[in-house]
């Protein structure tokens, strides 16, 4: 039998790409005709997609565009180049998106106190773009709610919409059609997609591990998250770096507070398509824990690394949602360890997309998902948690062969990672799974010591 343990781990040199892969324009065009179809079979004659900066996504994912400053609607009908409504600082960006649209100038878009003189009214360009009374209209905003007609799109373009479609007309919710755990759109995804994620993973992952092995005592947190070497790519989410009592909340972003020994201390680096977490204490080793917390190890780390690697055995092509909560539940479903949210989900553009891991679901994981191992201890304790977040996809045997073929070098990272965490960490992964990761699974609890890892080798 298998028992986590801390052991001295050598973790190698994955290499970081320089170029990004290419997301070519016809990908966007074959996106779209998927798209069309998918909204003909729910019986849409057009689908309204919205965006703003927080919230682009759904409209990058099938345009390339993603709007800066501002908001943006997409307006897609059967046939035909879409139309995109824009205010002043997006008209140029919309006009170089790799997918050709029909633009709108709309002002009410723009930021407060620009000029708004140079667009027409909503209900204008709406009628022109085919909504009309008897109208079915999908909605896009960001979220599904219990009800269809609850949608997430500012009032006043959704109560624009509703007058012109009147009461023979309809206008639901069908953000499922891109983000459905089952089958959206966007959580298959292409190889060129893929590829991008593995890159992006490289690049996030690669920063957490400078961080943990340059990390030192009395450096400030906004000094030590320079240390993740952010290199522009568009954020997913917030960089969050917290020393000290402010790490129990995780959210937080780094400040000018100097970092102790003997901290908490937890980081997170998300761009799109990636994201690494890792949470621990800034000493080299448990002798320097208080002493109430003196079994962190045995208590909270090792049950955590053991459900993690159960789980990541347990990942492949076929396997339902269920059954991924369920390892989770066994290992850490008592209420120390504070596991209140989904056990893993599904990852893109966007840091959290949908999640098909739940108590009791019978969704199977597909060809094409890329995941987020996003399991926290939520402990509310002086234990504080643990964690070792990062990206996995899943491929069947054709995509792997299509992966290896157009990027080997990636490939040949894939496979390096998949070696480390077998014959140095002792986790088995199945041929489906495809670790992006250049810290996969790799553990320290101990920041101060950074080569001292879980693993599950005797």
């Amino acid at each position: 039998m298998r028992t986590p343990r801390l052991a001295t781990v050598a973790l190698p040199d994955f290499g970081v790409p320089e170029t990004a892969p290419e997301v070519p324009p016809q990908i966007y065009a074959d996106r779209m005709e998927r798209f069309r179809a998918m909204a003909a079979g729910r019986g849409y004659d057009r689908v309204l997609v919205w965006a703003d900066r927080e919230h682009s996504a759904n409209l990058s994912y099938l345009t390339g565009f993603d709007p800066r400053f501002e908001e943006a609607l997409l307006i897609v009908g059967p046939a035909g180049e879409p139309a995109i409504l824009v205010g002043n600082e997006c008209w140029g960006m919309a006009a170089a998106a790799p997918l050709p649209m029909r633009r709108h100038m709309f002002q009410d878009f723009s930021l407060p106190a620009q000029p708004r003189d140079a667009s027409r009214p909503l209900a204008n360009i709406l009628s022109e773009e085919g909504i009309a009374p008897g109208t079915r209209v999908g909605v896009i905003g960001w979220k599904n709610y219990e009800r269809p007609d609850q949608l997430d799109l500012p009032a006043y373009l959704v109560d624009e919409v509703r007058r012109l479609i009147g009461s023979d007309g309809v206008a639901e919710n069908a953000v499922d059609l891109l983000i459905g755990p089952a089958g959206g759109l966007r959580v298959i995804n292409e190889v060129e997609q893929l590829a991008a994620f593995e890159f992006a993973a490289c690049h996030t992952s690669d920063g957490v591990k400078n961080l943990l092995w340059n990390l030192e005592p009395g450096m400030r947190e906004s000094d030590a998250v320079a240390l993740l070497r952010w290199n522009g790519m568009p954020l997913s989410c917030h960089l969050m770096l917290t020393a000290g009592d402010r790490a129990s909340l995780g959210l937080l972003s780094p400040g000018d507070r100097p970092i102790e020994r003997g901290d908490r201390f937890t980081v997170a680096y998300g761009v799109w398509g990636a994201l690494n977490c890792r949470a621990g204490f800034v000493v080299e080793s448990e002798d320097e824990l208080h002493p109430e917390v003196g079994d962190y190890i045995d208590k909270l780390v090792a049950p955590y690394f053991a459900a993690i690697v159960e789980w990541l055995e347990a990942l492949h092509i076929g396997q339902t949602g269920g059954a991924l909560h369920d390892i989770i539940e066994r290992h850490l479903g008592d209420p120390f360890f504070g596991i209140f949210l989904n056990a893993g989900h599904q990852i893109h553009l966007d840091e959290w997309v949908n999640s098909p891991i739940s108590k009791g679901s019978e969704i199977r994981l597909q060809s094409g998902m890329a995941f987020q191992v996003d399991v926290i201890p939520a402990t509310g304790t002086e234990y504080f948690t643990t964690n070792i977040e990062d990206g996995v996809a899943l491929a069947d045997e054709e995509l792997r062969s299509e992966f290896a073929d157009r990027y080997p070098d990636a490939w040949a990272r894939i496979e390096a990672r998949r070696v480390f965490m077998r014959d140095q960490l002792g986790i088995d992964l199945h041929p489906d799974v495809l670790p992006f990761s250049n810290i996969p699974s790799f553990l320290t609890p101990f920041l101060l010591q950074p080569e001292l890892a879980m693993t599950m080798m005797g």
